[in-house]
């Protein structure tokens, strides 16, 4: 067992929720956030330059939307870790962005406990792949 930091970028076209989700995520041992996109056009860029272990990816947002840097983000690393935070009433998206990839949802309005649970238990599971 490794004592190595995980890396998260953070997705989301609305500053609050992406300073929501940093100081949630800040609290985690072992995890760090090192980047934060505004959309996907961001999200895309900086997941080339930063290579995070986990991606959270809001779904719509300006330039390019959620699914569509999902599907490319996944197109440079078939193995990227992305989970979808999103609001109540965007089932079809969701539905669509497990279709592309993505690992796991995250609920707006999200709790603290749920961001941490899901960081737990992918970035676990992540460890024990890369053994």
């Amino acid at each position: 067992m490794t004592n190595e930091k995980r890396s998260v970028l953070i997705v989301d076209d609305a500053q609050f929720t992406r300073n929501m989700l940093k100081n949630i995520i800040s609290k985690i041992e072992l995890i760090e956030v090192i980047g934060e996109a505004a959309n996907g056009v961001e999200a895309i860029s900086l997941y080339k330059k930063l290579n995070p272990d986990l991606v959270t990816m809001d779904l719509v947002m300006p330039e390019k939307g959620g699914i569509e840097a999902t599907e490319e983000i996944l197109k440079i690393n078939p193995k990227a870790l992305i989970v979808v935070v999103s609001a109540l009433g965007q089932e079809a998206l969701v539905l669509e962005a497990a279709k592309k990839g993505a690992k796991d949802f995250i609920q707006k309005p999200f709790k603290t406990e749920q961001i941490l649970e899901v960081m737990d238990r992918i970035l676990k599971n992540k460890k024990a792949v890369k053994k």
